[in-house]
């Protein structure tokens, strides 16, 4: 320790020693006990699977669903696009005890139906990936039931309505 003449306070002078040096910066880099962070904390291994957030697996399990729908009625559907937002923005004037879990807006002179899914308020009603599933399944079939003006049970065998 060294004292500068101008302050009152000891300054403290650089680590005499590498083996110091390093010991600091790896207590500072774990220094509240949650281990390493950033490009370390991914495996580099190809085959070691990485952990997905709620956001990709959401998208899946909408990916997966749209796929047998799709396979299912893609000549009665035409042109359509899927999206997912994360909330729907929601007008001013609307009732606060709704919140939609989807959007359809019809296509038509050369532009698709384009059909949203609200991933956030659909996920709050899920306790579970199974319901999860259920969920997305069953709002997906209403939509498209309202796209073909049919009865949603005949879009999809699976579904049950509440």
């Amino acid at each position: 320790m060294s004292t500068d003449p101008l302050a009152s306070e000891p300054v403290s002078s650089p680590p005499s020693t590498p083996s110091e040096a390093s010991r600091r910066s790896r207590r500072s880099r774990d220094r509240r006990g949650r281990g390493m962070r950033g490009p370390g904390v991914v495996p580099s291994d190809p085959r070691t699977p990485v952990l997905r957030g709620r956001r990709e697996r959401f998208d899946d399990v909408v990916v997966d669903l749209v796929g047998d729908l799709e396979r299912r009625w893609s000549d009665r559907l035409g042109l359509m696009e899927y999206a997912v937002e994360d909330t729907p923005q929601i007008p001013d004037d609307w009732d606060d005890d709704t919140v939609p879990l989807a959007s359809l807006v019809r296509g038509g002179g050369g532009h698709p139906n384009r059909l949203v899914l609200f991933r956030r308020p659909i996920e709050h009603r899920a306790e579970g990936r199974d319901e999860l599933e259920a969920l997305v399944l069953t709002v997906l079939v209403e939509q498209v039931a309202e796209l073909l003006g049919i009865d949603a049970s005949e879009v999809d065998p699976r579904y049950r309505p509440d």
